[in-house]
């Protein structure tokens, strides 16, 4: 008699442009087909939580959550949600409030954080950057999440943030060579600023990059907002061993 399969967890990924769930299992492998549909703007709680249930109310086989969300959260609360258009997400308590509507236990982090875990490879200091939406940022060190930066929201130069000079907008409005340029500027001074050992791009717009990147520097699969999803059930003490 063969042994019960372990339940998988299910990943959420909040975009600024698309809401992603799938069952992964415990090493961030996909075990689902993977839902996808636009994000409402503006997106309160309810409307995202409504949205989200509807997808996972269509999966089975989990037992419980991770999402990733685009903005800062602390102590499982957001902080700041710039890219879903309401004041209302302050202090809001998503990972509890999904967990009870979907009857599991549910943790979060912020999203580019999450896809950072399905991107590095654990060794030395690695640096994330997501380019959707918005830009998001994470950084590791031997494969131990840092504390986490809004560098999307730091200044970059001609009074611009890095946001707005490499957000969806900013590529729209330039075009891809250009934007790419501006890219190929951001990773330098992210060089000064941190000197990371490797740097790996995510997010839909890292596809439409048209300038040769630095030999540190990789794009990797969109797929890691999801299976990043994994490691937020690791055991935390394994992870830092």
């Amino acid at each position: 008699m063969s042994a019960p399969t372990e339940a998988g967890i299910l990943a959420v990924d909040i975009g600024g442009s698309g809401l992603k769930v799938a069952v992964i299992d415990r090493d961030g492998n996909r075990i689902s087909q993977r839902l996808r549909v636009p994000t409402p703007h503006p997106c309160p709680p309810g409307v995202l939580i409504d949205k989200v249930a509807a997808m996972a109310a269509k999966l089975e086989g989990y037992d419980r959550i991770s999402i990733g969300f685009p903005g800062v959260i602390r102590q499982q609360r957001v902080l700041t949600a710039v890219n879903l258009g309401s004041e209302a997400w302050l202090g809001f308590p998503l990972a509890q409030v999904l967990g009870d509507r979907l009857g599991c236990p549910a943790r979060m982090i912020n999203d580019a954080d999450m896809q950072g875990y399905g991107l590095i490879e654990g060794h030395g200091l690695e640096f994330v950057m997501t380019l959707g939406t918005g830009v998001g940022t994470a950084l590791f060190m031997d494969g131990e999440l840092m504390p986490h930066l809004e560098l999307a929201h730091h200044p970059i130069g001609h009074d611009m943030t890095y946001e707005e000079y490499l957000g969806d907008a900013a590529l729209v409005s330039v075009g891809k060579e250009r934007w790419s340029q501006r890219l190929l500027e951001a990773l330098r001074l992210i060089d000064v600023l941190l000197r990371p050992d490797h740097v790996f791009l995510g997010g839909g717009n890292a596809r439409t990059i048209v300038v040769d990147l630095p030999p540190h520097v990789s794009v990797g699969s969109n797929a890691a907002g999801l299976t990043g999803g994994a490691a937020l059930w690791r055991d935390r003490d394994a992870r830092r061993r």
